[in-house]
């Protein structure tokens, strides 16, 4: 849930050029085999942004497969979206602790998705036995 706080975009630069590198060292056949299993697995970061800006209750976290993370955001909010009723000030409190634990998620959706792009395309490698 937090990794647009942690994740270091010089370091997720490093790991995709260097992905680069390796598929470039593929034969053509292997990196056909590559293509063919990692593309349609890959996502878009402005789609990640998008369901970041509209639906802050943890949609961009499915979008990448992070359910667990998804689910305790949509979870939070809806408590929070309840507790508005009945104690404002801890329903607005909880909805506001998930707006600043994800903004910084729709600021860098760029970084966040290229480490979860990077990450695919290494598992990919490692599962054809390149990596």
């Amino acid at each position: 849930m937090f990794e647009a706080w942690r994740l270091d975009a010089e370091e997720v630069k490093v790991r995709e050029e260097s992905l680069r590198a390796r598929l470039r060292a593929l034969t053509d056949a292997q990196r056909l085999a590559y293509h063919r299993r990692c593309s349609p697995l890959l996502k878009d970061p402005d789609t990640y942004a998008v369901l970041d800006w509209l639906f802050l209750a943890g949609l961009h976290h499915y979008y990448l497969g992070r359910h667990a993370a998804g689910t305790l955001n949509l979870l939070v909010m809806l408590a929070g979206l309840a507790l508005l009723f009945v104690q404002p000030w801890l329903g607005a409190g909880l909805i506001l602790l998930v707006f600043v634990a994800e903004l910084p998620a729709l600021f860098r959706s760029q970084t966040v998705v290229a480490d979860h792009n990077v990450r695919l395309g290494e598992q990919v490698l490692r599962e054809l036995g390149h990596g």
